[in-house]
């Protein structure tokens, strides 16, 4: 057992991971990069024209923060709602519905922050592949 106290940590972050969502995400705070406990957070650029696979996270929150382009979300039941996020804004998706994030644009990346309650990277996320045709 660890007698070590936590301490704050600087992450300068050099690697990315490819997600089971489809997308590839610069690492940042997460259990794997600082033995975070409660929450993870990265970073996403969706290319232009770029889509994920429809999924959810088993009870986690998730939080992001658009820092530039728009992006787009269907989400809820059989993702039948759908949202539009530009620089500036922030989304709160709670724990179990399930999304599809897309970058509509053909020609400018979406540049976002997440944050997700659970502290491991992809522990918690489902894919839905039932879902990836309807949209």
């Amino acid at each position: 057992m660890s007698t070590a106290k936590p301490s704050c940590r600087l992450i300068s972050t050099t690697g990315s991971y490819h997600g089971k969502q489809g997308f590839d995400y610069q690492s940042a705070i997460s259990a794997e990069s600082v033995g975070a406990k409660a929450l993870c957070m990265h970073m996403l650029t969706i290319p232009p024209g770029g889509k994920a696979k429809a999924h959810l996270h088993e009870n986690h929150e998730t939080s992001i923060y658009v820092i530039s382009g728009e992006g787009a979300m269907w989400y809820g039941e059989n993702l039948a709602e759908h949202m539009l996020a530009r620089a500036g804004d922030f989304i709160y998706i709670p724990a179990g519905v399930a999304h599809l994030p897309y970058n509509p644009s053909e020609s400018e990346p979406v540049i976002a922050v997440l944050a997700r309650t659970d502290p491991n990277e992809q522990e918690s996320v489902v894919l839905l592949p039932h879902l990836d045709k309807q949209v």
